[in-house]
């Protein structure tokens, strides 16, 4: 049986019919095509701001890249909300405002800051909001300065004036101590606040006699230490009353002077008595 499409007749009837059809497959074509070379414009043009932002956010020269994720940030804000006891649209202003700060600080400073994103901007944000009783700020071990400019900015913004103490071997002096300095600067201090830094191990007892001078609204712990418990103790006699002592949390020293204050990524956070 020949087919009805193989007819004449069929073929002049249905002729108005395929025509339409053909011309609406050719618009729905044409839309398509569109569509698609739209797309690979977008992607394109996304690439391209990819790549540029890349170049400022990640890994390289850092412990991890700057590029976070919903997700991590979620995170964040419920920790520091959690350990500060503010509201959480509280925290994320402050996480954000700090993840601009580490920003800022290693695109114009010298080096990096030691850590992840999250324990970085962690101390940043939180910080602040945990009303340190003065504004005396001690960094046991430093990379390269960065986080104590960063964190004297915050706590500027917070309406406190800290003076900055870092504490550090510095292998490499002079050269290292000139670039801490050029970095420490970048947190605004000069004069009465002008950061202080001091050459040696905190182990060594001469040198905690020079720090002893002052009593610390804030501690921070960051060079890995061996004898945690001794260290632990020593950072604890530096801080004043009410004091914030901030510690890696692989180091689970205790002191009957801290008392724990919760923790945020990898920091533990301790209150002095």
């Amino acid at each position: 049986m020949p087919s009805l499409l193989s007819n004449r007749l069929a073929q002049r009837v249905l002729r108005p019919a395929f025509s339409l059809v053909e011309q609406r497959v050719d618009r729905i074509t044409t839309a398509f095509q569109n569509d698609l070379d739209a797309l690979h414009h977008e992607v394109a043009d996304l690439r391209r701001r990819q790549y540029g932002l890349s170049l400022l956010l990640d890994q390289a020269g850092r412990d991890g890249d700057r590029m976070p994720t919903a997700t991590q940030i979620d995170t964040l804000v419920r920790e520091v909300a959690a350990v500060t006891g503010r509201d959480k649209d509280h925290a994320r202003r402050e996480v954000t405002v700090a993840y601009r700060h580490l920003v800022a600080v290693e695109a114009l400073g010298t080096g990096g800051l030691a850590g992840t994103l999250s324990d970085v901007c962690g101390r940043l944000a939180a910080l602040p909001l945990m009303a340190p009783p003065n504004g005396e700020v001690l960094e046991i071990g430093t990379r390269h300065g960065l986080f104590a400019a960063a964190l004297r900015r915050m706590l500027h913004r917070g309406g406190v004036e800290a003076r900055l103490t870092v504490v550090d071997p510095l292998a490499d002096a002079p050269t290292r101590a000139e670039l801490i300095r050029g970095n420490l600067a970048l947190g605004g201090a000069d004069g009465a606040h002008a950061a202080r830094l001091v050459r040696g191990d905190f182990a060594d007892p001469g040198v905690r006699a020079e720090l002893g001078e002052r009593r610390y609204g804030i501690v921070v712990v960051n060079s890995p230490q061996d004898s945690a418990p001794y260290d632990l103790a020593e950072a604890a006699a530096l801080a004043a009353p009410g004091a914030l002592v901030l510690v890696p949390s692989t180091d689970r020293s205790r002191t009957e002077t801290l008392a724990s204050a919760g923790s945020i990524a990898q920091t533990r956070y301790l209150r002095a008595a």
